[in-house]
């Protein structure tokens, strides 16, 4: 018995490590091209965002690389009557099954672990990356092709000589509040701090303006400008997903707090405008204030609720595609790799994915509770089932 386990095992890591090794570096290279292009990123620059993708890039890869290979080695055995050989023995399928569960338990917890990683760590280093290279990414930008423009920060300029922008005409576009900051000079040069999170930029003989005040300089002025602007990044507050799960519980009492605070604060003005005869301010301009950050809190409340059940529905999918592939892929008998895994992956596809997106959407507005993300799992588990029984009675 332990050496068909042994056997199982050795089979489905040779085509797993090599399927993850491909489709983790054609993951890493789509994630990396995406944001050269969102941020304008430098090749330099890209390449020292590979560490910090890496662990994203496996989490998309782990899932559909150990269905790959359940189907590669169980399709080949099955098709070459190996199964049939094993039941004739008197040994149960269940020899050469549940050894593939277990290890695709342990790539779960790996996987969930990794999603942890990419989210707290990865991202907040891939964007002090990012950060480190503003200047470098806008000079190159404007050296090549006079024009930088990411959506929201834009720069054209005449010609760049060494640090100076020559005529540049510089504009921040807030899309909340539609005003538009301009600032033109005959030359000006960039410097970004990201310690206090803003672009210097100090432009000489030119004119500021926006939608309230609008004022010409002759000698050297200091603008900044916000680096989340440039990024295209709120730097105000940190998302629920940029948190470790350690870190999630104590954040979830933090915004309990403030939530009970600001029930507290709305109830007493409330009662005091009420008992004042002034029940016509509950309509006024600063409650609608204070309804909208009440809804903003409940919104971020809801978020960090689900965090953690998503991070935990999307690495044990590993365990649920795997519960469905390996007794599918034997019910198949077929030696052709590819079909088999477009047979298992198809209804994946078009049954676990939009589950698992409703149950995000649902979750996050806080109309359906957070372990509702687990509803892909759950149906891919019970169809699990029904293949491995039948697998079990053939």
């Amino acid at each position: 018995m332990g050496l068909l386990t042994r056997y199982i095992i050795i089979e489905l890591l040779k085509v797993f490590l090599v399927a993850l090794t491909g489709m983790s570096t054609l993951m890493l290279l789509v994630f990396l091209i995406y944001e050269a292009i969102r941020q304008g990123l430098t090749a330099s620059a890209a390449i020292q965002l590979i560490p910090y993708m890496m662990p994203h890039a496996l989490c998309f890869a782990i899932p559909g690389t150990i269905l790959f290979s359940v189907c590669s080695v169980f399709g080949r055995m099955a098709s070459a009557n190996e199964v049939v050989a094993i039941k004739s023995l008197g040994i149960s399928p269940q020899a050469i099954i549940f050894p593939v569960f277990t290890l695709s338990f342990t790539l779960s917890l790996v996987t969930v672990w990794l999603n942890d990683v990419a989210f707290s760590w990865g991202r907040e280093k891939a964007y002090q990356v990012v950060l480190n290279h503003v200047e470098q990414t806008i000079y190159g930008k404007l050296a090549t092709s006079r024009r930088f423009d990411n959506g929201r920060f834009s720069i054209n300029v005449l010609d760049v000589q060494g640090d100076y922008l020559i005529r540049p005409v510089l504009e921040i576009r807030d899309k909340e509040s539609n005003n538009v900051k301009t600032v033109t000079a005959a030359r000006a040069k960039l410097k970004s701090d990201p310690i206090k999170g803003v672009l210097i930029v100090t432009a000489e003989h030119g004119e500021f303006k926006d939608n309230q005040i609008s004022f010409r300089f002759e000698d050297a002025e200091i603008i900044e400008f916000p680096l989340s602007d440039v990024t295209k990044k709120d730097l105000s507050e940190r998302r629920p997903s940029e948190f470790a799960i350690r870190d999630i519980p104590k954040q979830i009492e933090l915004l309990l707090g403030e939530l009970a605070e600001l029930k507290r604060e709305m109830a007493f003005q409330a009662a005091f405008q009420l008992a004042s005869g002034d029940a016509a301010s509950l309509r006024s301009t600063p409650w609608h204030h204070r309804t909208k950050d009440l809804e903003q809190h409940y919104a971020r409340l809801h978020r960090f609720n689900t965090e953690t059940w998503r991070r935990f529905a999307s690495g044990f999918s590993c365990l649920f595609f795997v519960v469905v592939g390996a007794p599918l892929a034997i019910r198949l008998k077929t030696a052709d790799v590819w079909n088999s895994f477009a047979l298992c992956f198809f209804p994946i596809l078009i049954v676990y994915y939009p589950l698992l997106a409703f149950g995000l959407d649902r979750a996050k507005s806080g109309e359906l509770p957070p372990y509702i993300v687990w509803g892909g799992n759950l149906v891919l588990g019970c169809v699990g089932v029904l293949l491995y029984r039948k697998v079990l009675r053939y």
